[in-house]
């Protein structure tokens, strides 16, 4: 009978201790995940000079355990934080920008597809497109450009081409510049063709926008 009861007690505490250590584990886990989501930025940030140790303690603990398959875990873990990261960081600014220092006559010029046969509310709703779109491209990339334009009164030029082929060109024309276009694709609901580009709105100074669309009539 002591046997017995001695071996059912030896039992319950191995499997008390197993309990404990496998809460303990997970418990590490979690913490692990939370100081690799802060990085070594955020430890410095707040003061908390044993963060960096303790993630590399727990990373230790970890891979003993775990072997390899713990440091793949830890690998993604530091992953995804650098992701989350790399979603926030701000967008590289384009070079419009820097010209809206030296510039101070801006427009966008409105290319409309004349061979299309678009009727005039058409012709309007797509304008209303390509403007709206060069400017949420432009918002957070070259704000300083945005002002420089809503300055000179958002001036806007409306002119006319015969061929998608020559709206290419004229795109090609304005990367060469820096300048920055928007070209809207209709879905073909009405009139036209389905993914037909119909407006291409580009921004910048307005001799540099003359530079390439200055060969094109008034629509």
């Amino acid at each position: 009978m002591g046997v017995s009861v001695s071996i059912l007690s030896a039992s319950a505490t191995a499997f008390f201790g197993v309990a404990c250590f496998a809460v303990g584990y997970f418990l590490a886990v979690h913490s692990l995940r939370s100081f690799n989501s802060a990085g070594d930025d955020d430890c410095e940030k707040n003061g908390n000079k044993g963060c960096k140790g303790a993630r590399w303690f727990l990373s230790w603990v970890q891979a003993v355990v775990w072997g390899n398959t713990g440091a793949r875990m830890n690998a993604d873990v530091k992953e995804a934080a650098g992701n989350r990261k790399s979603k926030h960081s701000k967008p590289a600014v384009l070079e419009i920008e820097s010209l809206a220092e030296i510039f101070e006559d801006f427009k966008m010029v409105l290319v409309v597809r004349n061979e299309l046969k678009m009727g005039k509310g058409k012709i309007a709703a797509q304008c209303s497109h390509a403007t709206l779109g060069l400017y949420k491209k432009l918002h957070n990339r070259a704000s300083k450009a945005l002002s420089r334009w809503e300055m000179c009164g958002q001036v806007k030029v409306v002119l006319k081409i015969e061929s998608e082929e020559d709206m290419l060109v004229l795109q090609e024309r304005a990367k060469s510049l820096k300048l920055p276009t928007h070209t809207t694709i209709d879905a073909g609901r009405t009139q036209i063709a389905p993914n037909s580009r119909t407006v291409m709105a580009i921004l910048g100074p307005a001799d540099m926008v003359d530079d390439v669309t200055g060969g094109l009539k008034l629509l």
